[in-house]
């Protein structure tokens, strides 16, 4: 009796609605329950070679949460014994669909990605930032790069000359190095 209990309040805090994500031909689809679990951003370097990006996004559902809706044939994995996880991608367009950590046997997490619509959880948290890598993107102010419509850039940090230097001391060090390049 209390186990039914516990499986009706469990079905009536769902919305009893489903999303659905698809990897990038279309082979496999995979639903999920609304809304996720939990959200985060992985910055380890398992995932950052998984997905061949700075870092993925994934969203948490409890695995009788979440099923394959489409292409169960087309789906291949990879144990990776170092982390004690299963990947499983596509096995004809590559794409990245779902992660299993040994750990955490009841959780699957799959990339957001996947997802066109809102999977009811944001990704608040960041995994492994210790491993975040000085070439990834962190939100610094962005502009249009002239003549390159719908591309943008980060300007790079203006080099300002040493306080401490006269204006005219520093004029003379670099046409004493030009002219010492020129009389070689």
């Amino acid at each position: 009796m209390r186990l039914e209990r516990r499986k009706e309040s469990a079905a009536a805090k769902l919305s009893g609605r489903r999303v659905s994500g698809r990897c990038l031909c279309g082979a496999v689809e995979l639903e999920i329950d609304f809304p996720a679990f939990w959200a985060w951003h992985d910055h380890s370097a398992a995932s950052r070679r998984a997905h061949g990006a700075a870092y993925a996004t994934y969203i948490g559902c409890w695995r009788k949460h979440a099923r394959v809706a489409k292409g169960q044939r087309s789906i291949a994995s990879f144990e990776d014994a170092k982390t004690s996880s299963t990947r499983s991608f596509c096995s004809r367009c590559g794409t990245p669909l779902l992660y299993r950590r040994k750990g955490s046997p009841h959780m699957v997490n799959i990339p957001r990605a996947l997802f066109n619509t809102r999977t009811g959880r944001e990704p608040r948290y960041h995994v492994a930032i210790e491993e975040l890598q000085d070439w990834a993107y962190t939100g610094k102010p962005l502009v249009p790069l002239k003549g390159y419509p719908g591309i943008v850039w980060e300007r790079p940090k203006s080099r300002k000359r040493p306080r401490n230097v006269d204006h005219f001391e520093f004029l003379d060090r670099r046409i004493l190095s030009t002219h010492a390049r020129i009389f070689r």
